[in-house]
């Protein structure tokens, strides 16, 4: 079981510090040399790991690795009972749509997404990673969780995107108020310059927040006057989720 932990902990060291040599691995550890390089071959040789193109002393995540995610949240409930009414929430607003869910309190992991027929149109791939304070899904999941939860993110460094980014504690808490209100969150430029999106929370049943669906949309096309409508399409369709993941 030693030599299982001990796999796992560099196979999730190589995701953190990708791509990173022996070496490096060497001294994070505290391993002989030899140790941490058999085990790199033995999860290279599983398809887990693999040596980068342009210098082959360093590694980083395998094709393998990135195939779980997917293929774990097709056989989801969550995944299953997203996808329908991301469809027709596509259609209905026709923009991209988007299903995350949070990564503890260190973001928000893009899980699945349905693209609309837009020539330009905003696309996150599956799998990227986004900020809790600075996205509509993110806010639409901290406006449901537990305050101690919310004082870690605002104690932590709210890094700034852009001039319309939330950094400062106070105001973020304020606008969390405001998403628990109107039960959205609109990103306008705060994350990625030039891409907005409406986001609404799905929860579990003791309202604790499982995942965040969204219509994102280049700001070329954002109205502010459709804001209600798109907001209404939004919370019917994370509410519709939630039904269906608790039915």
């Amino acid at each position: 079981m030693k030599s299982v932990t001990r796999s796992l902990r560099v196979l999730e060291a190589v995701a953190q510090h990708q791509p990173v040599t022996v070496g490096e691995l060497t001294k994070l550890f505290g391993l002989p040399k030899s140790t941490v390089q058999r085990t790199l071959v033995t999860l290279a040789e599983a398809g887990w790991l693999r040596a980068n193109r342009k210098d082959t002393t360093r590694w980083e995540i395998g094709a393998r690795v990135l195939a779980v995610r997917p293929a774990a949240l097709q056989g989801s409930s969550l995944f299953a009972a997203a996808r329908e009414p991301m469809i027709r929430l596509r259609d209905a607003s026709n923009e991209t749509i988007h299903l995350s869910v949070p990564d503890a309190l260190d973001g928000m992991v893009v899980v699945d997404r349905v693209d609309c027929d837009h020539p330009v149109r905003t696309f996150h791939a599956i799998g990227d990673t986004t900020p809790l304070h600075a996205t509509a899904a993110g806010h639409a999941v901290l406006a449901h969780l537990p305050a101690s939860e919310v004082d870690e993110v605002a104690a932590g460094t709210l890094e700034g995107y852009g001039e319309e980014t939330i950094t400062d504690p106070e105001k973020l808490r304020t606008e969390l108020d405001r998403v628990r209100r109107r039960g959205y969150a609109v990103n306008h430029n705060q994350y990625l310059q030039g891409v907005c999106a409406i986001a609404a929370p799905v929860l579990d049943g003791e309202g604790i927040p499982l995942a965040a669906v969204a219509v994102s949309l280049p700001d070329s096309r954002f109205e502010p006057d459709r804001l209600d409508e798109l907001g209404k399409l939004v919370t019917d369709t994370a509410a519709e989720i939630t039904a269906r993941h608790l039915g």
